[in-house]
């Protein structure tokens, strides 16, 4: 498998990228990240980009995560809010947990909200666990072609049946 090769490639599997935590409010529209790749005092930034920045892009697809290496001499972890304000947080000497917990704490959705939010039942989609048990059920769509079949001609037995075998 040509996506198990590099280092920890377990950050590559869904079930490690679904396992975070770290969704953000729907407030923060930029998350940006400081630090240098070299320095004790930027090793838990350094961790936490190779372990916890995959899951959290994985968590917020409609936010930008941006990352700057080597451009300042302490690390820092600023997110853009839509109103127009900034959260700064300072990472220096932290290890890639604190961080975790702090970027957690902060800027992220409380397990009460995410609770919350898995009960609404989006009623665009549907299946055995929803409002709806089918497509067909919603106004305006095809009935099921169990019920009442297809048109000959919206089906490819037929439309690409040599006229001599009919």
């Amino acid at each position: 498998m040509p996506f198990m090769k590099g280092p920890a490639p377990i950050r590559r599997t869904i079930e490690y990228l679904d396992r975070n935590k770290l969704v953000l409010k729907d407030r923060v529209k930029i998350f940006s990240i400081n630090y240098n790749t070299k320095g004790d005092n930027h090793e838990g930034a350094r961790q936490f980009v190779f372990w916890h920045l995959p899951q959290l892009q994985f968590k917020n697809p409609n936010v930008q995560i941006t990352t700057f290496k080597n451009l300042t001499p302490s690390p820092f972890i600023q997110c853009y809010l839509e109103n127009g304000e900034e959260v700064l947080m300072d990472v220096d000497f932290k290890s890639k947990d604190e961080i975790y917990e702090r970027v957690r704490r902060i800027i992220c959705k409380s397990e009460k909200t995410l609770k919350a939010e898995d009960k609404l039942d989006n009623p665009a989609n549907f299946g055995s666990k929803c409002q709806k048990h089918c497509i067909c059920e919603v106004p305006g769509q095809l009935p099921c072609p169990s019920l009442v079949p297809l048109p000959k001609s919206w089906r490819g037995k037929y439309k690409f049946q040599k006229p001599d075998e009919l």
